[in-house]
């Protein structure tokens, strides 16, 4: 679970349907990405980031 994703978001007040249109992908996307059930490509990972304001890298960190 990236519970930093889903406060990061709720900080914003957007909706998982809204990050995923700005980022290109599906809401279910966003769903398993905010749940840890998938990991996003690098390209994702900076869409996701710009749309909300953060470091794309902090995705990655969590494999560490």
């Amino acid at each position: 679970m990236r519970t930093w994703l889903r406060e990061a978001r709720k900080s914003k007040t957007m909706t998982q349907k809204q990050v995923a249109e700005l980022s290109g992908v599906s809401r279910t996307t966003i769903t398993e990405i905010e749940n840890g059930n998938s990991n996003p490509s690098v390209d994702l990972a900076k869409k996701i980031a710009d749309a909300l304001g953060f470091d794309w890298t902090l995705f990655f960190k969590d494999l560490a």
